[in-house]
């Protein structure tokens, strides 16, 4: 290994050590409590190391949500080819893959607080639909439209209708954890949004 390729791969490290311990840090305190000075004293580097990765807190909520939206759509896409698989489940076709896509998405929600408010809350200088959009982002909505499109109904846009359900998701993951919704009906709330946008 060349000394320059050691380099990279030094970098490569200190960002990856970077983002999850912003990431870490966020879903233990809030992002309030993500500063370069903590994040500096947490990782052991000063903080010039910190910004000559990142140029600031702004960057690593765009670095936290990219990171976000790929294991959202690894965790959509675990969903709904679990669902393909299973036997009564494959039955139901296009209608249960919906179900385990909401499931999915919400969990993820659920379990990922902080990085969900990375995603869609802070502003981590992403841009969202846009030539500029970043692959990860791209990807994530390109997960939700590849079931998606399939229940969308005669005449509707997939894509228009994708974002129609993504909407409807995001609206229960933020109300639910704002406490808004009230408690124990997760699941018919869930049932209610598949049943009526999903036509098959």
């Amino acid at each position: 290994m060349s000394v320059q390729e050691r380099k990279q791969r030094e970098r490569a490290d200190r960002e990856r050590l970077i983002v999850a311990t912003a990431r870490e840090l966020a879903e233990q305190q809030g992002w309030d409590a993500v500063t370069t000075r903590r994040l500096a004293e947490r990782i052991e580097y000063s903080q010039p190391v910190l910004y000559s990765h990142f140029k600031g807190k702004r960057e690593i909520i765009g670095a936290v949500a990219l990171q976000g939206a790929t294991e959202m759509a690894a965790a959509v896409r675990a969903a709904t080819a679990a669902v393909n698989v299973g036997t009564d489940a494959a039955a139901e076709g296009p209608r249960a893959r919906v179900a385990a896509l909401a499931r999915a998405y919400l969990d993820y929600a659920e379990r990922n607080p902080a990085v969900y408010d990375a995603m869609f809350q802070l502003d981590g200088g992403l841009a969202f639909a846009r030539e500029d959009t970043p692959e990860p982002l791209k990807d994530a909505f390109a997960a939700l439209l590849e079931n998606l499109g399939a229940v969308a109904g005669e005449g509707v846009h997939p894509g228009l209708f994708t974002e129609v359900f993504w909407a409807a998701l995001h609206g229960l993951a933020t109300l639910t954890r704002a406490g808004r919704l009230p408690p124990g009906e997760a699941e018919r709330r869930t049932r209610l949004i598949v049943d009526r946008l999903a036509v098959v």
